[in-house]
């Protein structure tokens, strides 16, 4: 089997959060899709390995926020790659509490769903959570994010559509620039790109780089990134 296909399908991107008593947390997923409109009812799968299965599976509740195209790389690092067993990862984020109780991200998003869960369903690795929408609402125009978008910004594709955003290299003089993986989540450090989350702009080689740079998705350091062949 080709699991490449798999990738082909659509998908958006959120932060699910839910609470288990005082304790919030969160988590990126794109598993988040309308199962019915009347009632209006949304469905997520979850790893059961992830604190956020234990707090919706506790709770019986979780918001799901809508993230921007605009969501630079660290925050979706934050809420994917950081596990709410040692970090609270609300902490530092704007957010306000819903009608179900779930903390509802109002930082790079759109909009969200807040909802109680009426069924389950046990798919081995993950749950998949039915719940009911009891309240949603926008908050701007911006376009969402969609995975495909996340994984070619993750891949060091430019997002600039401005050529002279691009550095300008002679025709006839081609210069190769090495790129950089990140080991534990697989980001490409691309010069031509580079990182302006973090200010730093093309062409800015790997070598170049702060010795305290860190990876913008999941926060490694420069040693845990290898040479592309």
């Amino acid at each position: 089997m080709n699991s490449k296909a798999l990738y082909r399908l659509c998908y958006g991107l959120f932060v699910v959060c839910s609470r288990k008593g005082d304790d919030l947390n969160g988590q990126i997923t794109n598993t988040v899709f309308q199962i019915t409109s009347e009632p209006p009812k949304i469905a997520v799968g979850i790893n059961k390995q992830n604190l956020t299965h234990e707090f919706i599976s506790a709770s019986g509740v979780f918001s799901a926020s809508i993230l921007s195209k605009k969501t630079p790389l660290n925050f979706i690092g934050h809420f994917g790659y950081k596990s709410g067993r040692e970090v609270k990862k609300l902490k530092e984020v704007k957010y306000k509490i819903g009608m179900s109780g779930a903390p509802i991200v109002l930082e790079n998003t759109v909009g969200y769903l807040d909802t109680q869960v009426s069924e389950t369903l046990d798919v081995g690795t993950h749950t998949m959570f039915v719940a009911k929408v009891i309240d949603a609402d926008t908050f701007n125009d911006d376009e969402p994010m969609t995975y495909a978008e996340y994984h070619k910004k993750k891949s060091g594709a430019s997002t600039q559509e401005d050529p002279t955003k691009k550095p300008q290299v002679d025709q006839d003089t081609p210069v190769q620039f090495d790129k950089y993986k990140c080991t534990v989540c697989g980001y490409i450090y691309d010069p031509q790109v580079s990182d302006p989350d973090s200010d730093i702009m093309p062409v800015r080689l790997f070598e170049d780089l702060p010795d305290d740079w860190v990876c913008p998705v999941c926060g490694a350091g420069k040693e845990e990134f290898i040479k592309e062949d």
